[in-house]
């Protein structure tokens, strides 16, 4: 199954906020419907992003206002913009770019799972068992994934004992995707809350693998907030921490974490979970969708290309 594809003069994508519960393909043909499914989080991930903007472009057939505010639509993703700019910077054909784009980004997948489970075996005895964040599989790409494209190879070796996959708040991505893509791969799997996470990971976890969101020129990681306090916590245990994003979410034009914007989604996310109210009326939330990760506290990162030591 593909996340994101163009079919028939149209981008049909996964509407992930309806994951677990019901499987829908959306049919996008206009750069304000891409823009309201990418702001609602019906596509999200990076690279997913990274296709859909190549995409929008496409559909935009070359209004520059359009494509503005399609780049701008979420600020911390660096992919989106990268998308955009990749199809809107060549001299070919905008469909033929995109697509290319498209399959670069599946062909980096396949690489990202192979280079990183090698990684993974060559930090660890026996079977691992892999704590992850968020969503980073096929639902965050276009096909396999990152952090989970490594877990799916590992499974496919037959090499992965367990994965406990945090909840992720406040959209629960680990709890409603993560775990939908962990049971198609057949692939053991628990779910943790996230503030279990960094304690947990004194008892018997071999790596932690994250995906990004836009990675600094020197290596400092934007991931989904709770990204952190895990990486923190492998530290003190001792346990790798690994990031695995493809070049492309590479920002050379950003020199460190503390020049990345960090996106705030506002209340409802916090105050109500799937339409029901946790809170009482009126609450107020901070709601930073995003962390960052010094260099420092990060093992390696895995690309399509290569093996990074920040």
């Amino acid at each position: 199954m593909r996340t994101i594809d163009w079919v028939d003069g149209a981008i049909e994508l996964v509407d992930q906020t309806l994951l677990p519960d019901r499987l829908v393909m959306l049919r996008i043909t206009t750069v304000d419907d891409l823009i309201d499914a990418i702001r609602r989080l019906a596509v999200r991930g990076a690279p997913a992003l990274g296709v859909a903007g190549a995409f929008g472009v496409v559909l935009a057939e070359g209004d520059r206002e359009q494509i503005a505010r399609l780049r701008a639509a979420r600020p911390t993703a660096v992919n989106l913009a990268w998308g955009v700019d990749q199809v809107t910077g060549s001299a070919d054909d905008p469909l033929k770019t995109a697509l290319r784009l498209r399959d670069d980004d599946i062909a980096a997948c396949r690489a990202m799972g192979e280079r990183g489970a090698d990684l993974v075996q060559s930090l660890t005895s026996g079977d691992a068992r892999i704590m992850t964040i968020c969503n980073t599989g096929g639902l965050a790409c276009v096909e396999r994934g990152t952090a989970l494209g490594v877990v799916q190879t590992l499974h496919e070796r037959g090499r992965l004992a367990e994965v406990l996959a945090l909840e992720t708040r406040p959209l629960l991505q680990g709890a409603r995707l993560t775990a939908w893509e962990l049971q198609r791969m057949a692939a053991p799997y628990r779910l943790v809350v996230d503030s279990a996470g960094p304690y947990l990971l004194t008892a018997g976890v071999d790596a932690v693998l994250i995906g990004a969101d836009r990675v600094a020129a020197n290596g400092d990681t934007a991931n989904k907030i709770g990204s952190y306090a895990l990486a923190l916590g492998a530290k003190r245990a001792g346990v790798p921490f690994i990031v695995v994003a493809p070049e492309s979410t590479i920002d050379a034009a950003t020199p460190t974490g503390e020049h990345i914007e960090i996106e705030d989604r506002g209340d409802d996310e916090v105050v109500t979970v799937r339409g029901v109210r946790l809170a009482p009326e009126g609450s107020r939330a901070l709601n930073p969708a995003f962390d960052v990760t010094p260099n420092d506290l990060i093992t390696a990162i895995v690309t399509e290309a290569r093996v990074i030591t920040p």
